[in-house]
């Protein structure tokens, strides 16, 4: 039987009264039925109906199957049809199979039950059942259409994380073949695959590798322009055109937490060249050689990202055209070399060098003195004077120099 309460008005109803009111309503179960359909497909115009073996439109069949439940079940303990709550997935999946929005299947469901309570409230009047056993009666049956939606919204759901999981394995697989060098054009290949996403293949992209804040870090919430692979480790993004105006700044936002490195914008056929430059630059935030904290773009860090790498190349380079500096104790080479630099980058006399540096041009005067007894030739030169500007540079960015707003 409904769930009912014994005490309630609706079991003081005679029974003669009941059956009277089951009777004419199981009679009218199929017209009932087909008044739904048809309001279904005037308020749905573009719903796609399945049908049975027998070309009945299933959710004809499930409307009527539910209501002849529901009648039955006032008057016997005859148990629900076994069949009813796959009938309902069914149709909750294939709504999700057709593209239609979860509020579109909920607004569907809110008419059958406006439209089937409207007709079996017709009939209680009829019948001369009491409005407080009427009321009784439509919370039971409020109840009982409930748990079969459920089961369409469980069908629903099992088809959308379906849909989801495949969309998120083509939007990796777009992932892979973007970040991948290519020796022939692979744009053919990749506007298949971004079309398959429903991502507008972008003629530049940049790519960048983020570092996660903690493993139950929340993903960040960002927008289509985006392609986010976060099963890589560590986790990487493709962001499409990268220089439009705000799009690097509301990537920046969407962040949270997070941190990383973004490689610079390359056309979209070069996107691995991208991702070598974002893997360097994540590499030395994990390394303490660059900021951490934030998502930090590698084209303004270029500087420490093409000389700390080579530190190995770097330092052969300046113990050769440092090595006049061992002649004099540790703090004057500091200072000299700190001098000689200021003077390479401003190409100026002592006032410029004192400038840059924070001393008296006497100060700079003694020191280049010094600097060109030490180097002499060399400091006429093209090419040492930029191998000298670039091993002090490098020492500058690793800390042993001090910079010139120090």
């Amino acid at each position: 039987m409904l769930p009912v309460p014994a005490s309630s008005a609706w079991h003081k109803v005679p029974p003669d009264q009941v059956r009277r009111f089951a009777e004419l309503a199981m009679e009218q179960v199929p017209d009932i039925a087909q008044d739904i359909l048809r309001a279904m497909r005037r308020e749905f115009p573009n719903l796609e109906l399945t049908t049975d073996e027998r070309g009945e439109p299933k959710a004809l069949v499930a409307t009527r199957l539910a209501l002849e439940s529901f009648v039955a079940q006032l008057t016997t303990d005859i148990e629900r049809p076994r069949e009813l709550p796959e009938v309902f997935r069914e149709f909750g999946r294939n709504q999700a199979l057709a593209g239609r929005r979860l509020d579109s299947l909920q607004a569907i469901y809110r008419l059958n039950v406006r439209l089937a309570w409207r007709s079996l409230a017709e009939i209680g009047q009829q019948v001369e059942i009491p409005p407080p056993a009427m009321y009784e009666l439509a919370e039971s049956a409020f109840e009982y259409l409930d748990e079969l939606v459920s089961h369409s919204l469980h069908g629903y759901a099992e088809v959308a994380a379906g849909q989801a999981g495949e969309r998120i394995r083509r939007r990796r697989l777009l992932v892979d073949l973007l970040l991948t060098e290519h020796r022939t054009d692979p744009t053919a290949a990749l506007a298949e695959r971004a079309a398959a996403v429903d991502w507008p293949l972008p003629e530049e992209v940049a790519v960048a590798v983020l570092l996660r804040p903690a493993q139950q870090s929340v993903t960040p919430a960002l927008g289509d322009e985006v392609l986010l692979d976060m099963d890589g480790e560590p986790p990487r993004l493709v962001l499409a055109d990268p220089d439009a105006p705000g799009r690097v700044e509301r990537l920046y936002r969407a962040m949270g937490g997070w941190s990383g490195a973004i490689g610079p914008s390359v056309p979209v056929t070069r996107a691995a060249t991208s991702l070598h430059w974002a893997t360097t630059g994540a590499r030395m935030i994990q390394e303490g050689l660059l900021p951490q904290g934030h998502l930090l773009r590698c084209s303004e860090h270029a500087e420490a990202l093409v000389l700390l790498p080579a530190e190995k190349l770097i330092d052969d380079l300046a113990r050769r055209r440092l090595a006049r500096l061992t002649e004099t104790g540790p703090e004057q080479a500091r200072r000299l070399a700190e001098t000689l630099l200021a003077w390479l980058e401003t190409q100026g006399g002592a006032p410029e060098v004192a400038a840059r540096l924070g001393v008296h041009p006497q100060t700079v005067r003694n020191r280049l003195r010094q600097i060109r007894e030490l180097w002499g030739d060399d400091l006429a030169d093209p090419d040492r004077r930029f191998e000298l500007e670039l091993v002090l540079r490098t020492r500058r960015l690793r800390g042993e120099l001090a910079g010139p707003d120090a």
